[in-house]
Parts: structure tokens; sequence; C-alpha cells
């Protein structure tokens, strides 16, 4: 996503940010900038209904731009498409001011957004981070099998259905199945290279069950000797070679995007993607449900007990880790929100630890959620009291010489 212009002060954290999307996964970032109460300004097309003097009445399209104060949100992940709800806010000749309206934020047009409690630390993170090439594709996964494959696209972010490919192969006893399904992986390899940047070309993950990774990785090699043998230009059969040498093959029960996730988690496409952002938070998740198993001390979930564990200091510099599902960040209430931006700056800013925002459409994210949305692992153990020890404690018995027998009198009341 392209940053066309920014006024934000830096004191007050006010102003605005002109923003571009220019790919389908800069829809998932928009939707993570965009809070209720914000200030939205894009185009729009109204319809406008005018009367004329004769009582007969024209209606046209008029495209305009307008600002709306945001109600709701509407984000459709497959379709990269964000509908932002909202009242008009500002006066528009076409559009009454506190209208009801929808805007449509789409690819290629460029919008303004102003924060309503201003730009806090969260937000100018997004914002950095959405604008900068870290943004870039970090994997390309092909889900297939045979008939059917999905190619997507895995950031940071988000990961995103870029192109569904499919062909009917027939029965595999009747003649020419074997063609038929060669002309499906050549056809699924074709969409592939159409979408993949040559300039800047991620890892791709194929997956699938059986012997399918391997057919398709073989089909890769073919074309890619055909390439060189055939006279294409220089440009085809490098980019064909290049794809070969970025394949890293897994199984995978079924090309649904749902097996992304656990082939993403195992162990030979971590070590692929070592240096990935989701690698990193893919790792630190294990590490939070491995200590819930065997060193529970050193570890909380849920929003009270986290915020304690910070107040306590044990989520700090020397291996103290906040985990924080970005889902938190999105709530209707600003006090919420408000309330996750501050524990997050604490941590970053005054504790010296790690933050991890963990997208929800990852699965990384799914992961937290579990345990609500939330965790640490911490830098030293925090041993809970169990609250019957502490009563024990308490109300000590007193010493055996300290205890007089009911029976025995006091020494004034014995005769000599």
């Amino acid at each position: 996503m392209k940053l066309i212009r920014q006024s934000i002060d830096a004191k007050t954290l006010s102003g605005t940010a002109t923003l571009l999307p220019t790919s389908p996964e800069d829809m998932w970032s928009c939707y993570n900038l965009l809070s209720a109460g914000d200030k939205l300004r894009a185009a729009a097309v109204r319809r406008v209904t005018t009367s004329t003097s004769t009582g007969s009445t024209h209606s046209e399209r008029i495209h305009t731009t307008l600002t709306l104060t945001i109600s709701s949100l509407d984000f459709d992940p497959q379709a990269s498409q964000l509908h932002v709800n909202g009242r008009v806010s500002e006066l528009n000749e076409h559009v009454r001011l506190g209208q009801h309206h929808t805007l449509d934020l789409e690819l290629n047009r460029n919008f303004t957004l102003e924060k309503s409690s201003g730009w806090d630390s969260v937000a100018l993170r997004l914002l950095r981070e959405s604008t900068a090439s870290e943004s870039r594709p970090q994997l390309w996964a092909v889900l297939l099998e045979e008939g059917v494959a999905n190619i997507c696209i895995v950031t940071s972010g988000t990961t995103i259905v870029r192109q569904t490919v499919t062909s009917r192969l027939g029965s595999k006893t009747l003649p020419g199945y074997g063609s038929s399904v060669a002309k499906f992986y050549q056809k699924t390899l074709d969409t592939l290279l159409r979408a993949v940047d040559p300039q800047d070309l991620q890892p791709i993950l194929v997956a699938g069950p059986g012997f399918v990774p391997q057919t398709f990785a073989n089909q890769v090699k073919t074309a890619s000797q055909a390439a060189a043998g055939k006279g294409k230009s220089a440009t085809d059969a490098k980019l064909l070679r290049q794809v070969g040498e970025k394949l890293v093959l897994e199984r995978a029960p079924n090309a649904a995007p749902a097996s992304l996730a656990n082939v993403l988690a195992s162990p030979g496409v971590q070590k692929r993607l070592a240096d990935t952002a989701f690698a990193r938070e893919t790792a630190l998740l294990d590490t939070l449900f491995a200590r819930m198993r065997t060193d529970e001390w050193r570890v909380v979930y849920g929003p009270g007990e986290v915020e304690a564990a910070v107040d306590a200091g044990a989520v700090g510099k020397g291996g103290g880790v906040l985990l924080i599902s970005d889902e938190l960040f999105r709530s209707m209430e600003i006090g919420v929100r408000k309330r996750w931006v501050g524990l997050v700056d604490r941590v970053r800013d005054r504790e010296g630890g790690e933050v991890r925002v963990l997208s929800s459409a990852h699965e990384s994210g799914d992961r937290l959620k579990t345990v609500g949305g939330v965790a640490a692992l911490l830098t030293f153990p925090l041993f809970e009291v169990d609250e019957d020890e502490a009563t024990e404690k308490v109300t000590e018995e007193p010493k055996k010489e300290d205890v007089q027998d009911e029976d025995e009198p006091e020494l004034s009341e014995i005769e000599m």
C-alpha cells in the first residue's frame, strides 16, 4: 500500500493519512486501520433524483467525495472487499448531513483517514508496516488435488486466496485421463506464473494429498526444460527455473484453504521459512502451549491474568513476550481499544519486552483466540498461592506450651 500524504502532529497525534491500496491484501491492512468513530474521506457514487417545474423527475448517478464518521465495517477476505458504513459528517451538495451511507474502498483509489482519538502507537505501527516493503508477500501457497487448485498469498498480516483453478478430469478409467491431469497442472502453473512477481519471487509452498505435490513439481521441471528447448524468451525460461527452485513440497489432506494452517506449522516448512514474521509467531505460540503443559508458572493467558503479570514486572527484558490478537484493537468501544494500546505501550516502551500483534487471519491468531486473545511468556515464574494454604498459614495452631488444659486449675486456686 502506498502512503500518498501524511499530516500527523507528533505531539497531539491528531491528523490524517492518505493511502492508496494497490493489491487485494492491502484491504486487510485497511480493515485493521479503520475503527468506529474515525472519519473516512473517499470517492462515492450516489444516485440523485431531481424534479422539474413540470413535475417530471430525472435520476442520474453522480460521482462525488464523501466524508463519513464510521459506524461499522464489513470485510470479505475472500473477495478482498471492504464496505464502510457511517453517517455523512461534512457538507455535500448531493447528500444531507447525517445521512447514512456506505463507502466501498477500492484498489487504486485514494482514501483519507482521520483517527477519532488520535494515531496511537498501534495505529502508527500498522501504518508504517502496511506501507513498507515488508508488507510484500512472504510466501505463495498452491493447495491442490486432482481437478482443484487454490493459489494463496501469505503476508505477515493475512492469507488470501488469489485464484482458484478447476478442471473436469473425468473418470480415471477412461482414455485421456492422464492428458487431462497434465493440462490441469499446466493450467495451474500458468495461473501461478501470472500471479507472482518475477522481480521479488518468494518461496512457493505446494501442498496436497499423496503424490500430487511431486507431480506438480515434475510439471514445473518439464515446462522449464521445454521452454529452454523450444527457444522461448530467456525471461520465460529463467522464471520457470526460478519457480522450480522456490518450491517447497508438503503433504495436505486436500486443496481447501483451511488445511494451510497445519501445513505452515510443519517442521519442514518452518525450517524453510525461519526468517518470516509468521514463522516467529508460530514458534512463540508453540512455546506458549508447551509451557502451559510443562512450566505453567512461566506463562499467563487471559486479559486479567496478563495485566496482573505486567503489573508484577514479569513481561519485560530477558524473554518477556506479549502476544495479543489484532481483534482486540477493533473493538467498537474506544475505552477498550485504549486499554489494549496502553498495555502494548507499557510492555514495549517501559518494560522492554517484546510485543507481537497476531493476525486473526492467520493460524497463529486462531490459536491465540482459544486462550482469550492475549497471553504472555514471562521472564520469571509467578506462583499462585492456594487460598486454603494461605488460611492455614494465617491461623497457625498455637504452640503446645501456650495451651492450658481446661481441667487443670490455675496456680492461684491450689491450696498450699
